[in-house]
């Protein structure tokens, strides 16, 4: 597999860096290894099994993400929740405690609050770093943020969150689903491990179930051995078209930013609209600490309708959105958070992080903007 040089910029390594190089044909593309089976002995004395997360299509995912997140090492999984499942699991035992941002993705949540405290793992819900700083314990041994937050946009000051898990010997995970590494990297400023939802954004057309860690060497060694043992690895066709959609992940991410800033702005001005939560807005209550961090402001927006009763009025009208669930294709989705992905918290659970029936998650895909525009617009004044 090709090593990628150091100064090469991301849309470079999002086609280049891991590229599987068949010497037997020359082909540009990394073939697909569906074989279960690896021969043993061989040169490299090496147990090779799909399950063991090192078969050639899965690694060439590895070298790519490492590349792209300034990592030393990854590991691909089959979903999102895998891979935050197993890195939790990985690192945290009976009797320690950990600390998650409150504004967390409904399905983190769930897993947070339902499976950790079974285990015997104490958890705290935190919204700044000075609340983080103040709920840890000697027996905390994990911190872990979104940034930006599904679905508020909320942003996290990276740099303090990361210090602060240093000064105790905490590890520090973040998900930058919502941001991309084209838009952010976490690990730049500290962090020691980040996490997506490959089925998102690096996937990019809606079509697989991925998820991915990226992490140092020896973080990502420790994490291999729990992976193993679980079993929620990608199959080499799946890695395959993982692969593709990251070679058009820098592409895409530029018209995703320009899009969604776009739709943030019209969505703002617009009279049945009581607000809008997108980081590139200047009134967003974490512009400052976005900008200072990302270099876009990603593809994701919500807004608040003035009257949340008119939510299945605006989903009903829109022609070319469709309402849907996930996020990050080419396509423009949109969703109702309290119905889809915080579905399983309580309302009062929902009131608490700011999930009100009327919020609408947009999802703005690379179509051209004056149509996105044209249909939200008819939808609203409808």
């Amino acid at each position: 597999m090709t090593v990628p040089e150091p100064q090469l910029r991301p849309a470079t390594l999002c086609i280049h860096a891991g590229t599987y190089l068949d010497p037997a044909t020359g082909g540009a593309c990394s073939p697909i290894f569906t074989s279960t089976a690896f021969a043993y002995p061989n040169p490299a004395n090496e147990n090779v099994y799909p399950r063991y997360f090192n078969v050639p299509n899965q690694r060439v995912i590895h070298r790519k993400l490492a590349a792209l997140e300034r990592g030393e090492d990854a590991l691909v999984f089959g979903s999102g929740m895998a891979a935050i499942a197993t890195l939790l699991l990985a690192h945290l035992r009976p009797g320690d405690h950990a600390l998650f941002q409150a504004d967390l993705y409904g399905g983190t949540h769930q897993l947070v609050t339902a499976e950790l405290p079974r285990l015997g793992i104490g958890v705290a819900f935190c919204r700044t770093p000075e609340e983080f700083a103040a709920a840890l314990r000697p027996e905390t041994r994990l911190i872990y943020v979104e940034s930006p937050s599904n679905p508020r946009m909320r942003c996290v000051d990276l740099a303090a969150m990361a210090a602060l898990g240093r000064e105790r010997g905490v590890l520090t995970v973040i998900d930058n689903t919502f941001a991309t590494p084209i838009n952010q990297n976490p690990i730049e400023f500290g962090i020691d491990a980040v996490v997506h939802s490959a089925t998102k954004y690096l996937n990019g057309h809606s079509d697989v179930n991925a998820g991915a860690v990226v992490s140092s060497a020896s973080v990502i060694r420790g994490l291999t051995e729990t992976a193993m043992l679980y079993g929620g690895m990608l199959d080499a066709h799946g890695c395959y078209q993982l692969e593709r959609g990251l070679k058009t992940l820098a592409l895409r991410m530029d018209r995703h930013n320009e899009n969604a800033g776009h739709l943030a702005r019209f969505l703002a001005a617009h009279p049945a609209v009581a607000r809008v939560h997108y980081p590139g807005l200047a009134d967003h209550r974490d512009h400052a600490v976005a900008a200072r961090q990302m270099r876009g402001f990603g593809g994701m927006l919500s807004f608040e309708l003035r009257e949340a009763g008119r939510v299945d009025v605006l989903l009903g009208r829109l022609r070319l959105v469709l309402p849907a669930l996930s996020l990050g294709g080419v396509e423009s989705l949109v969703c109702v958070p309290s119905r889809t992905s915080h579905r399983k918290l309580s309302p009062a659970e929902r009131e608490r992080v700011g999930i009100s029936d009327g919020l609408v998650r947009v999802s703005a895909g690379v179509e051209d903007i004056e149509d996105l525009v044209a249909d939200f617009e008819q939808a609203l004044d409808g």
